[in-house]
């Protein structure tokens, strides 16, 4: 919840937090690394995108205005487990198969979008590691579920 939360709330500022991070990646001790890696280039090439198409169309922030509901909406559905796991099981599940939805979706989409490989790994390793905590719920639900079925 907490990481759909934090991607929900960091979408709206977009513009804002790609300045921030070009101006932090140019940093003495950070410029190596990032020029080395390639993410300097990209995250500039990124800001330049952003600043372009929201200068010119203002309306496209919209769509991370939406990404951003998205995530919060979703960060919302997750209270249901959180109070009642064994009836609301089906979010978990729901979860996962989000979770699974990822590396294809980043490897392709990436792919024709002409997203870098690395970034695009990155990507998957949140559907990858987002799993994580969804199956480990998944586990202590059934253990609460087995729990609390009546003895016959």
């Amino acid at each position: 919840m907490a990481g759909l939360v934090l991607s929900g709330v960091t979408a709206f500022p977009l513009r804002g937090e790609l300045r921030g991070l070009v101006c932090l990646l140019k940093l003495g001790w950070l410029r190596p690394a990032a020029l080395s890696t390639g993410l300097l280039p990209w995250i500039e090439r990124v800001r330049t995108g952003v600043d372009a198409s929201y200068g010119a169309y203002p309306f496209l922030a919209y769509a991370t205005d939406w990404l951003a509901f998205a995530h919060l909406a979703i960060a919302v559905a997750f209270l249901g487990p959180w109070i009642d796991p064994v009836r609301n099981r089906w979010v978990i599940t729901f979860g996962l198969i989000a979770c699974a939805g990822v590396v294809p979706l980043a490897l392709v989409a990436g792919e024709i979008r002409g997203i870098p490989i690395l970034w695009r790994l990155i990507d998957c390793g949140f559907g990858i590691f987002g799993s994580i905590p969804l199956l480990l719920c998944r586990h202590y639900v059934s253990f609460l579920e087995n729990a609390t079925q009546p003895r016959g």
